[in-house]
């Protein structure tokens, strides 16, 4: 049996792009589950599947991260991999269905665990917004004048949130570049390769992303998925159309994956891509060991 993907949602859980692609597991959080469960539901999971990669972005709710962290701790395993991504959920989704066609290839577990990292880059994911008065500062840089033209009922705010953060006001329907008004219609960039494009719609009506992002990015493909739960918490505000674009084909994706050198973790001793392990979260390489005391400081340590 292939890699079992999980999550902690099943909004994160976008339909599969062909017959060979597997679901996700969804873990449960603890208000759906008390621990007896939860350990039962993860033993069963890495009897059938061998090993399990959980996506764990840091915008789930704390209790659910400590379940995650208490129920691998209690088993005594080594074979469940807990992946902190940090990208929206939108775009954490789509990331999590391709881990899930990579885990029907020929990839090793902690190939598939490290390569999470490696396609997250890959990954742009942003939103329009009819806010940007509560978008986190550390997320995207907003300036005071964003913040002030947030309180027009009427505005609207293109942004990225990854890979590259970006923000502009959209002109007003009808009031096309140039038109005066000095507001940005300019599409943020995006990616140089072929994806497919994910939107799901919240409490905001406009047609921007499907008429104006999507010829622009040139994308091959368009999909409307329900909004995640935990989107409107995220850009802080449910006035959004929230989008991620990302890598649509497995033999692209694999080939991404396949080229980059494989190594042996140190530690656990499975295979990984990149600088980290999934499994165990060593480094690919010790770290530097400290420079042994120097005399005057050992002899200083020495006196009574």
């Amino acid at each position: 049996m292939p890699t079992a993907i999980a999550v902690t949602s099943a909004d994160l859980v976008l339909p599969a792009p062909d017959r060979h692609t597997p679901g996700a597991a969804v873990l449960h959080p603890p208000e759906q589950l008390d621990l007896e469960s939860a350990l039962a539901e993860t033993s069963a999971l890495l009897e059938r599947h061998g090993h399990l990669v959980v996506v764990v972005p840091p915008w789930l709710p704390a209790a659910t991260v400590r379940r995650l962290h208490t129920v691998r701790s209690i088993l005594e395993t080594d074979r469940i991999a807990l992946l902190g991504i940090d990208l929206p959920p939108l775009g954490t989704a789509l990331l999590v269905r391709q881990l899930r066609q990579l885990s029907v290839c020929d990839f090793s577990p902690g190939i598939i665990a490290s390569a999470a990292r490696l396609l997250s880059h890959y990954i742009h994911a942003g939103a329009l917004l009819g806010s940007v008065a509560k978008l986190d500062r550390v997320r995207v840089p907003v300036g005071l004048g964003a913040h002030a033209r947030s309180w027009s009922p009427s505005a609207q705010f293109a942004v990225m949130a990854h890979p590259t953060p970006h923000l502009a006001k959209l002109a007003k329907p009808g009031a096309g570049a140039g038109t005066g008004g000095g507001q940005d219609r300019a599409v943020p960039a995006g990616p140089e390769f072929a994806t497919h494009l994910v939107f799901a719609r919240g409490q905001l009506t406009s047609d921007w992303v499907t008429a104006e992002l999507a010829p622009a990015w040139q994308v091959q493909g368009v999909m409307e998925n329900p909004l995640p739960a935990l989107s409107p918490g995220w850009w802080g505000t449910p006035k959004l159309v929230e989008f991620a674009a990302g890598i649509p084909d497995l033999s692209v994706l694999y080939q991404l994956v396949a080229s980059v050198r494989r190594e042996e973790c140190r530690w656990c001793g499975l295979e990984l891509i990149g600088d980290r392990c999934g499994f165990c979260a060593a480094p690919l390489t010790a770290p530097p060991a400290a420079p042994p005391p120097s005399t005057a400081s050992a002899a200083a340590r020495s006196r009574p």
